[in-house]
């Protein structure tokens, strides 16, 4: 088996995490479960002190545009994250909710930082959930457009 890849830490990097619910199942379908993740993303920002550059909540998938943690390492935040989540909204006879593993890399630049960004808040559109990003409820993208 070979070797898992490394994953570098550097103070104030930025990540674009991808993980997906188990079997790609809809999971993450209704308003009250995206509601429910938003909310426990929110905590474990606080609990780990990270800072959110741009998110989006797909039926399925999620994708995350976010900061090195203060404290902990990002795979100990993505993992809190999944288990609070999961422990939420799994109903009694689901195994899992989530993939086992998530993708993630390092975003070095602006003019990554903003392709991700973009990638992040049209996928909703891409998918033909929405006509516009700002009508994607489950996203960072209006934040961005207030300011």
């Amino acid at each position: 088996m070979p070797p898992k890849p490394k994953r570098y830490q550097h103070q104030r990097s930025l990540h674009f995490i991808t993980f997906s619910c188990y079997q790609r199942m809809k999971l993450l379908d209704s308003v009250p479960a995206r509601e429910t993740f938003e909310r426990e993303l929110e905590l474990v920002r606080r609990w780990y002190g990270f800072y959110i550059n741009g998110y989006v909540v797909m039926p399925e998938h999620v994708h995350l545009l976010i900061s090195e943690p203060e404290r902990g390492e990002l795979s100990v935040v993505i993992q809190m994250l999944k288990q609070i989540t999961s422990h939420e909204l799994k109903t009694p006879d689901q195994r899992r909710f989530w993939q086992v593993r998530y993708y993630g890399f390092p975003v070095w630049g602006e003019k990554k930082r903003i392709e991700k960004l973009r990638y992040i808040h049209r996928n909703p559109v891409q998918r033909g959930l929405v006509a516009r990003p700002e009508d994607w409820e489950w996203s960072s993208f209006r934040q961005w457009a207030m300011g």
